[in-house]
């Protein structure tokens, strides 16, 4: 379970860098400033959690379920209530997060730490 979320946070690593990219100064323009400085937060929560995540660390894991479902309220604030319509990708990718954070806090518990001699 660990991989598969330090997977998705690279993933959304690379999604918000490519929007940040491509938006410039307001890559979010349709979203309230606080959502928006929240999106582009991510563009440095997600990888430091995907790390944190591949190197086993107890940490990781705690970051790795702040971010995801954090990532998961502010997507579904953006999808069903900043942007009212049918079903869209944004959607769709807001239920797939909202899988990961459940599944990553639910395993949270059982998720092994590296052994104490090779953490730093």
């Amino acid at each position: 379970m660990a991989f598969t979320a330090a997977l998705a946070l690279s993933y959304g690593t690379a999604v918000h860098v490519v929007q940040l990219v491509a938006g410039g100064l307001d890559p979010y323009p349709n979203m309230p400033a606080w959502l928006s400085a929240y999106f582009v937060c991510l563009t440095i929560a997600d990888p430091v959690a995907a790390v944190l995540l591949w190197r086993r660390s107890r940490l990781g894991v705690i970051l790795g379920c702040a971010v995801l479902v954090s990532d998961a309220l502010a997507n579904g604030y953006a999808n069903y209530i900043v942007v009212d319509s049918e079903v869209t990708m944004g959607r769709i990718g807001q239920a797939i997060i909202t899988i990961l954070a459940v599944s990553l806090c639910a395993a949270a518990r059982w998720l092994p730490s590296a052994p104490a001699e090779h953490r730093r």
